[in-house]
């Protein structure tokens, strides 16, 4: 049984990690390497946990959560699809049964709210998981006068985390802004395609998905 461990020590995996993170960094992006894949990972986990679903469920959702941005190293543009393909092989080939196989990369597959689908519970937990980590830690822009308007929403970003509460069926996500950097129209501005398939993933999961800034609950 392939486990997170033998994921993480994989040099494939790893290349196309440090690599993908190093190509979106030259072009401006935030960043995409070991602190928000190992973020993601937990989260996904625990999510499937908390939902009372299996402990190897909650291993492949870990998995996922720490694979679904292989496919940066190929190109940002559709990056999910890209790194499913990728995973694909890997996984095969480092003895992962067929139908696991399947589960884990449909879920990188389809975390983009471009053209992205909660298809499974695993997904579902990836994209709540994923659309989570906005902070400033990931801004990789020093200049803050050449903020675009993603740097200026993480950037303002203190503090998110990620609620489930089984027995009311909610997943909620809390956010801290900094609004002397930027308002929180900005956040919905750029996200609301994200909170949109938040809302389609929690669904899923049978929960309503909430989300509340700065203490006051939006959705």
């Amino acid at each position: 049984m392939v486990t997170l461990e033998d994921v993480k020590s994989n040099p494939i995996i790893d290349a196309c990690i440090r690599k993908g993170n190093e190509f979106l960094g030259s072009m401006g992006f935030t960043e995409h390497s070991y602190r928000h894949i190992n973020l993601v990972s937990s989260i996904a986990e625990n999510i499937i946990k908390e939902l009372g679903y299996s402990e190897r469920d909650a291993e492949l959702a870990a998995i996922a959560g720490f694979m679904h941005d292989i496919g940066n190293v190929v190109s940002r543009n559709d990056h999910g699809i890209s790194g499913a393909n990728i995973a694909f092989p890997i996984l095969l080939q480092m003895g992962m049964s067929p139908d696991e196989v399947c589960t884990v990369v449909s879920s990188i597959a389809n975390h983009e709210e471009q053209y992205g689908h909660p298809v499974n519970h695993v997904a579902a937990a990836l994209i709540l998981a994923d659309k989570s980590d906005v902070h400033r830690s990931r801004v990789r822009n020093t200049d803050f006068a050449t903020f675009d308007i993603h740097d200026r929403v993480n950037y303002a970003a203190e503090h998110a985390f990620v609620y489930v509460n089984e027995e009311k069926r909610t997943v909620t996500m809390e956010l801290s802004i900094d609004i002397s950097i930027t308002p929180v129209m900005e956040y919905f501005e750029i996200f609301l395609e994200r909170m949109i398939l938040c809302r389609r993933a929690a669904s899923h999961l049978g929960c309503n998905f909430e989300l509340v800034i700065n203490g006051a609950k939006l959705l």
